[in-house]
């Protein structure tokens, strides 16, 4: 028999956020937008074309694949119990509310250290913009802050207006980076070949694809930010988790096109596309270097989308987790006017930028740099949080949901969707890596512990604590 879900319904006098207040396109807008599509593929395919060569095209396809494993594990917890809490809440669910607490303090690491490379970005690049293009100079570090104090309060005025106006820089991002893809096709229409998607083109065959592999994990962060939002979502049980899909689906399919069209700007040159640190602006320069204002203009309005989207979509967890008492109660206040959850919001945005001032400017790591090891430090904890997701879900259905199993959906993908991601993880584990990376899995392996440690702790101390978890279901 299946043990029915029971749920701790909050008290009337408590404030919830504002219901219904996103459509699915807004969902979808603002999760695209969060994943930060232009600056992700700038950094990032130029680290997945130095280990799979000119198949990098193929090696994104495949982690797409692998990605909507995990897709489809969110999907259903959030067509079950949609909350705010996102992978929190599910996991906290399925295992109880150790796990949950533990997850929580797991997750939001992974997070904000992630979310703090898109800050640091976001100082140079539009600092480089405007020296290229204005002869402007500004210091770097002075515009990050400015950026992140502004992006704090839009977020804090309201969810509708902020994804509003994170759906508006992503299509103009959007437009922008097809735009110089179609330029870059038609400049070289004599290359337009199939090898970027054969098996023959990795370098050294499954090897090259498995060390492109966890970069291309990593461009698709943030996919499952959808889910967080479900409490101020239209019908979230349908909404969400069609956001997710068509979200993955979306930038998957994107992704794949700005890498063929990148190799077609080289002239389908495995060489010349490795030996390149930018090869979307080097390939445009080449192709229709009148316009390479296009990739700049792309990568500001791809950071000022991304910063709305991350800070709304991941401070939610942080949020719901003070809301449910496994973090410090402030961390669920919600502003009395905009019902947006602002304590949450200044929290995670106030560490993103101690982080970087911490080791930029007085540790004097250079920005770029930073962005590549904490970029690899972030998403770790987050793959472990996926894994753990995928094995949560069959628990929680035999748990509560029986009725509803299905073997393939709720028993084989997740499974599947737990296996493949041992491929980005064997690429962050592997001996033989310079430093820092040679000490990111033992630092990894500290913050997991000190979590287990304040899970265990806090589900002792608090033993209602198990009744509190997944209490705001999304719309009830």
């Amino acid at each position: 028999m299946s043990v029915s879900e029971t749920v701790s319904t909050p008290q009337a006098g408590e404030t919830r956020l504002r219901r219904n207040a996103l459509s699915l396109s807004h969902v979808v807008a603002t999760t695209l937008a969060g994943i930060a599509p232009a600056m992700s593929f700038f950094f990032g395919f130029a680290v997945i074309v130095q280990g799979a060569g000119l198949a990098a095209p193929l090696t994104i396809l495949t982690a797409m694949v692998a990605i909507l494993f995990l897709t489809n594990t969110i999907a259903e917890f959030s067509r079950f119990t949609p909350s705010a809490g996102s992978f929190v809440t599910f996991t906290g669910k399925a295992f109880g509310p150790s796990v949950g607490a533990a997850v929580s303090v797991f997750v939001i690491f992974g997070y904000i250290v992630a979310a703090s490379t898109i800050v640091a970005i976001a100082g140079v690049w539009i600092s480089e913009t405007l020296r290229i293009f204005l002869g402007l100079s500004v210091n770097w570090a002075l515009l990050m802050v400015l950026l992140a104090a502004g992006t704090g309060w839009l977020v804090m005025r309201g969810v509708g207006l902020s994804t509003r106006w994170s759906g508006v820089f992503f299509y103009f991002e959007a437009g922008l980076l097809v735009l110089g893809s179609i330029l870059m096709l038609t400049a070289h229409p004599h290359f337009l070949t199939l090898a970027p998607f054969k098996f023959s083109s990795l370098t050294g065959g499954l090897t090259g694809l498995g060390v492109g592999f966890p970069l291309a994990i990593y461009l698709f962060i943030g996919w499952e930010n959808s889910a967080t939002l479900a409490e101020e979502t239209e019908n979230p049980r349908q909404n969400i988790p069609r956001a997710l899909i068509t979200g993955t689906l979306t930038i998957g399919i994107f992704y794949i096109f700005l890498a063929y069209a990148t190799a077609a700007g080289f002239k389908m040159d495995a060489h010349a596309l490795g030996a390149s640190r930018l090869p979307f602006i080097d390939g445009l320069k080449a192709s229709a270097p009148a316009l390479l204002a296009v990739a700049y203009l792309a990568g500001v309005t791809s950071i000022l989308g991304s910063l709305i989207g991350l800070v709304n979509s991941q401070a939610r967890i942080l949020f719901n987790s003070g809301r449910e008492g496994l973090l410090p109660e402030f961390l669920g206040k919600i502003h009395p006017r905009h019902q947006t959850p602002h304590s949450a919001m200044w929290v995670f945005l106030f560490i993103a930028v101690a982080l970087i001032l911490g080791f930029c400017l007085l540790g004097g790591i250079a920005p770029m740099d930073y962005f590549g090891f904490a970029g690899t430090l972030g998403t770790v904890p987050i793959i472990l949080t996926y894994m753990l997701t995928n094995l949560a879900l069959p628990v929680y259905v035999v748990r509560y949901q029986r009725h509803e199993l299905n073997i393939v959906r709720h028993v084989v993908m997740p499974i599947a969707g737990t296996l493949v991601m041992f491929f980005p993880l064997w690429g962050f584990v592997q001996p033989g890596q310079s430093w820092p990376f040679n000490v990111l899995p033992w630092v990894v392996l500290v913050v997991l512990v000190l979590s287990v440690l304040y899970g265990t702790v806090i589900a002792r101390l608090s033993p209602g604590l198990a009744r509190r978890i997944g209490a705001y279901v999304a719309d009830q």
